[in-house]
């Protein structure tokens, strides 16, 4: 509300998003009273991500802003990820694990606001793309900064990017390195006031890649 964080949901375990998602945001409705025809958009994660999982957020959002006659803001994943280590200094380089020696990446870095010191404005020097994680550390070195990195991609690689990575880097601690609701509900607001939401019937995720079933058929 405003910039006042009401809620937020974590919960990473071995559940899916069919099992978890309505339940949770049921929980988050009931406990702070909410009035669903009292907000003002839905935001929802728009990739790059997990075909299934985007597939999911998306539907949910959608059926919602369907059926409240509310816009949809969709969120870019790794933007939205980076916004949990807020006015880091370096580069920030969420990595998530895309398989097939693949990560779904982004490198983007915050800069002080001339209007305003003690502010932040996220800027973003590599938009979300899947590529080789060999392609985004030779990115990450050719940057000549300190990176971190955070994301599920980070225990799958950590090997690999220190044998590539040419410039200092650091991992983000537990408490930050996943997607949080809180950090995509920041930029959502700001998206927002900027005017960038869509009407529900007109939102859809952005995959980059091909499901794995589309893959296997076309191999096929």
């Amino acid at each position: 509300e405003d910039e006042n964080m009401l809620a937020e949901y974590t919960v990473n375990y071995k559940k899916t998003h069919s099992q978890t998602l309505l339940p949770m945001l049921d929980a988050a409705v009931q406990m702070i009273q909410l009035k669903l025809d009292t907000i003002d958009a839905i935001a929802a994660a728009s990739g790059p991500g997990s075909f299934t999982g985007l597939r999911i957020g998306s539907a949910t959002a959608k059926g919602l802003g369907l059926a409240l006659d509310k816009p949809i803001i969709g969120v870019p994943t790794t933007q939205a990820m980076a916004y949990n280590l807020f006015g880091a200094g370096g580069v920030v380089c969420p990595i998530m694990d895309a398989r097939r020696n693949q990560v779904y990446t982004g490198l983007y870095s915050f800069e002080k606001e001339d209007e305003f010191p003690f502010r932040y404005r996220l800027i973003t020097l590599l938009s979300g793309c899947a590529v080789s994680i060999d392609e985004i550390a030779q990115k990450c070195s050719e940057t000549g900064r300190e990176v971190i990195f955070l994301g599920d991609g980070v225990p799958v690689f950590e090997k690999r990017l220190g044998e590539l990575l040419t410039v200092p880097y650091g991992f983000a601690p537990a408490h930050m390195n996943r997607q949080r609701a809180a950090s995509f509900a920041f930029l959502a607001l700001q998206y927002l006031k900027e005017g960038k939401c869509v009407a529900a019937r007109d939102h859809a995720p952005v995959y980059l890649r091909m499901s794995q079933a589309e893959r296997e058929r076309n191999e096929r």
